[in-house]
């Protein structure tokens, strides 16, 4: 299929029960879907009922972090039996995807268990992954080093295989609302620390939200990705003024938001017209605040050489090797002594500049905000939850945040959990799910189809183009604005007249959905990731990633039992009317020869063209690609 091929348009279906839209939407893959996978080289089946009713019968409650919180929603987490269905998934949003170990585990020990177990589990350091790769490299060929494809692998290989889900799934979430992008050309030539930022993340992103404020502020990353590194006082002799790029980011997307806000996430309005959250006079305060802050260095806070390049200069320059990750220092040579005004704090004047002070008084105002718990929430619950919450929901989290029922106002691992566990979450409603972004369509198959990577790196590489890939990849955004706006309503959609809100379906266009399937088409039959890469020492002769497709293959002359087995791992068992059936019809036509003595390739090919199909018509389908 070429992405000039007309494709059909999922807008305005993603929310929908089945409808004759949709399954002539889903009527309209089977066929190009199949002629690629044909190019390429009566059983027992399960219910066709949707079973919603698994999870609306099941509803949860916060953790006992969260019990005397204002939640309104909740008591239970040690609900039983947990269903095969509601486990599948409560584990997709709550993971990369779910796998048949993990749907055991939750049903065996149940929600509240699971939670604890998850915050238990010790993180994996994507920066030693990365170093302990580089080394690998140089000693191979000491002309080559790590890049960015050390951080993917690193991301992908604990994407696919780490125990600790919850945390790196929030650390994703959360590099899409604090985001640097490998596409910058200096936080791009630093791996290293494109690495430990994601540490940073599934640390700081399971504290509290106030020292995640501080940590995302203070890294050097955000420092050059939002020009905040060196930002200089003024001078009136040159006319240079603070830079104001990370003063206004950081209320904008990483705070408070545009407009102010109730708790339940609507906004404010007086005399029927929304209120600014903040104007240029706050961006201006706060630019001050952002003044004097560089390289962590031997020669900080008082060298002017460590403020400019992190060296401290002269015969014996010396420089600390992790200055492009550590938390960048105040010097007080360069920091603003001008009052500072926002968000109706002021910093009077200082007679020594104390930039360290001034920072600790603009994040506490910041993290103290009434906005930050729904405009925050928000953004979490559609990260991993769906795309349109309802406002009880968000308040029901904003309280959380407010209150984690001990007092503590920002404790991440409650929010996380108010998100997870609210009846909205553990529910089916006529506008919840979201649009699989690529990146998670691409996990929950790599979970669902157990893979082996040859070199145990996952070498997945770059997924940028569109065409031929996700047209997605971890870390390299295009803008601070994410790959896509939690805003973003789909023009010319129902959704749109609906007033609901799409964001994946800003990256959602004819070259992205043709790219997707022509993407997956490749990958089942030559598995994913890189080949002929001998970085490591090691010429793969084939992709990285490989699945061994024996089990499915056995099921090949049962139509119906394959395509229950494909629908049951990226589905949980969730179909909608027809489609089985339209399954079932399209891989029948694939003729399986009457094995002979002379035919037996034959008889192989035709056997995993068929689980080749029926694995693509699922990835392909709507009812798939729509996270419910």
């Amino acid at each position: 299929m070429s992405s000039q091929q007309p494709l059909p348009n999922l807008n305005g279906f993603a929310d929908r029960p089945d409808t004759s839209a949709k399954r002539r939407l889903k009527l309209y893959w089977l066929a190009p879907a199949l002629a690629l996978l044909a190019a390429c080289g009566g059983g027992s089946g399960g219910s066709e009922s949707t079973p919603a009713q698994a999870a609306t019968a099941e509803p949860v409650q916060g953790t006992a972090r969260i019990l005397s919180a204002k939640a309104g929603a909740s008591a239970n987490l040690n609900v039983a039996p947990i269903s095969d269905f509601a486990a599948r998934r409560f584990l997709t949003q709550a993971s990369f995807g779910p796998t048949a170990e993990d749907v055991a585990l939750l049903q065996q020990i149940g929600y509240a268990a699971w939670f604890e177990r998850q915050w238990a589990l010790p993180a994996t350091s994507h920066r030693q992954y990365w170093e302990a790769a580089d080394a690998a490299i140089r000693a191979n060929d000491p002309t080559r080093s790590g890049g960015q494809d050390q951080v993917w692998e690193s991301f992908w290989k604990q994407a696919v295989t780490g125990e600790d889900q919850l945390r790196l799934r929030v650390a994703y979430a959360l590099s899409q609302i604090f985001v640097i992008s490998g596409l910058d050309g200096t936080v791009g030539n630093n791996p290293r620390a494109m690495a430990a930022w994601l540490d940073m993340l599934g640390d700081k992103g399971l504290g509290t939200y106030r020292d995640l404020l501080e940590a995302v502020s203070l890294h050097p990353m955000m420092g050059f990705y939002l020009s905040s590194i060196r930002n200089q006082k003024a001078d009136a002799g040159t006319g240079r003024q603070p830079d104001t790029n990370y003063a206004r980011e950081v209320q904008q997307l990483f705070s408070i938001g545009i407009v102010k806000l109730n708790l339940n996430g609507t906004p404010v309005l007086v005399d029927g017209n929304t209120v600014d959250a903040y104007g240029s006079d706050d961006v201006a305060g706060l630019a001050r605040v952002f003044t004097g802050f560089s390289y962590a260095c031997p020669g900080a806070p008082t060298s002017n050489n460590c403020f400019f390049n992190g060296t401290t200069g002269g015969a014996s320059s010396t420089s600390d090797p992790d200055r492009f990750f550590k938390p960048m220092v105040g010097y007080p040579a360069f920091h603003s002594t001008e009052a500072k005004s926002f968000l109706g704090v002021t910093i009077p004047p200082q007679t020594t500049a104390n930039p360290a002070a001034s920072l600790q008084v603009a994040l506490n105002t910041l993290a103290n905000h009434p906005n930050v718990g729904p405009f925050l929430g928000r953004q979490l619950i559609q990260r991993l939850v769906m795309s349109n919450p309802s406002p009880s929901y968000v308040q029901s989290v904003a309280q959380v945040f407010n209150n984690n029922g001990a007092g503590v106002r920002g404790d991440m691992k409650a929010v996380v959990t108010a998100v997870l566990t609210h009846p909205e979450a553990m529910s089916q409603t006529r506008t919840g799910g979201k649009l699989r972004e690529p990146v998670l369509r691409l996990s929950a198959y790599l979970r669902a189809f157990t893979h082996t990577s040859t070199t145990t790196r996952y070498m997945v590489g770059n997924t940028d183009n569109p065409g031929t890939s996700l047209g997605q990849t971890p870390l390299r955004a295009p803008s601070v604005f994410n790959f896509y706006r939690p805003g973003y309503v789909a023009p010319g959609t129902q959704m749109g007249a609906a007033g609901l809100v799409t964001p994946e379906m800003q990256i959602l266009n004819e070259t992205t959905a043709a790219g997707w399937v022509n993407y997956m088409r490749d990958n089942l039959s030559n598995g994913v990731g890189q080949s002929g890469n001998i970085i490591y020492g090691v010429n793969l002769p084939r992709r990285d990633l490989q699945r061994d497709w024996s089990q499915e293959i056995a099921l090949a002359s049962n139509p119906q039992a394959l395509v229950t087995l494909v629908m049951n791992r990226l589905q949980f068992g969730q179909t909608s009317r027809g489609q089985t059936a339209d399954i079932v019809n399209a891989i029948s036509r694939i003729t399986i020869p009457t094995p002979t003595a002379t035919n037996q390739a034959a008889v192989e090919t035709a056997r995993r063209n068929r689980v080749y199909s029926t694995v693509l018509l699922v990835l392909a389908a709507p009812e798939f690609l729509v996270q419910q």
